[in-house]
């Protein structure tokens, strides 16, 4: 048995998750069918069926025709990502560690219990508005809120999004979030992160000194981990255009439900993130802060939602929207 961290586990705010891929398969996982139509999010009912509903809908006002990663890349990102490039060797040695068998391992046990969506129209207009290929998209049976990304190298990529968490959230607010996932795939997030985290893991087979290096690699990662997250919000919010739909998402991951989701307020999410900076603002509180977020992958959630509120009324943000192109497509599946 192998175990291999996944890539982009995007709104956990643990450690990353890791797999136990197995190589026997219980036939009920092997069962997968591949939508002919269009799958409309939002439209999942208590007993969990899935309906193929034709879809008619104008695309997004605006399409960023010549966006760069790093128009948007949060500063964080830009100084983490610099730190994992400088170290020697580690494009290299992450190929070497994770090896065919492994991607293998993982192409298979993500695609092999999980249903592949067909021409999604949410995820074809966030990949135009990104200026990115569309990747591939499954979504996959779960209670836990989740979607996550997998690059492996000579494949395309492809998202895997919970059947909890199309329950949770609206068609907005889960475009948001695939827009989420593309903005890992527009900064080539999925294949660092993979290559960090196989080394970490290769790091602890060292004798002696095999923990230091790997605990020290992991503290890093997690830093970057922590600032990549902030870019991604980012993307989500160039694509929706509005910072309360990437908000929302924020705070229904954070502690909503679908029976209480049209009770949830946005503007009383940000003003608690304003309490938690001021009740993080003392020498005791800054220490309580940072040990409770050091061995996090993701940043807290009313923090992330505090980052997207304020760079939503920045500079670079309108900027941004200036450089956009109107979309007056319609889109028809």
């Amino acid at each position: 048995m192998a175990t291999v961290t996944l890539s982009s586990s995007l709104f956990s705010t643990q450690k990353p998750r890791t797999l136990s891929f197995s190589y026997g398969v219980s036939s009920d996982k092997l069962n997968h069918t591949s939508f002919s139509g269009n799958f409309k999010f939002g439209s999942m009912k208590q007993s969990r069926r899935m309906r193929l509903v034709p879809v008619c809908r104008a695309a997004a006002s605006v399409v960023f025709r010549d966006l760069d990663a790093d128009d948007f890349r949060h500063p964080l990102d830009k100084q983490n990502t610099l730190l994992l490039r400088a170290i020697p060797g580690l494009n290299d040695l992450g190929r070497a560690l994770l090896g065919t068998v492994t991607e293998q391992i993982m192409l298979l046990e993500n695609i092999g219990t999980s249903v592949l969506v067909s021409k999604n129209q949410l995820m074809t207009e966030a990949a135009e508005i990104l200026n990115l290929e569309a990747p591939d998209l499954y979504v996959r049976q779960s209670p836990v809120p989740n979607a996550y990304t997998l690059a492996i190298s000579g494949k395309k990529p492809f998202v895997v999004v919970h059947t909890s968490l199309v329950e949770l959230l609206t068609r907005k607010e889960l475009q948001a979030v695939l827009a989420h996932e593309l903005g890992h795939l527009k900064c080539d997030h999925g294949v660092w992160l993979t290559f960090a985290n196989i080394l970490t893991l290769g790091a602890y087979t060292i004798p002696g000194i095999g923990g230091m290096i790997a605990q020290s690699l992991e503290e890093q990662l997690f830093r970057w981990l922590r600032a990549a997250e902030l870019t991604c919000d980012r993307a989500a919010l160039l694509v929706s255009q509005d910072p309360k739909v990437v908000i929302s998402v924020l705070m229904k991951l954070a502690g909503g439900c679908p029976s209480l989701a049209d009770q949830l307020n946005v503007d009383a999410f940000l003003e608690q993130a304003r309490s938690y900076d001021k009740a993080s603002s003392s020498p005791v509180g800054w220490y309580i802060r940072n040990a409770q977020t050091r061995q996090l992958s993701h940043p807290l959630l009313v923090l992330r939602a505090r980052e997207i509120d304020a760079w939503s009324r920045s500079q670079d943000y309108a900027s941004l929207l200036k450089r956009a192109m109107k979309m007056n497509t319609v889109h028809t599946f």
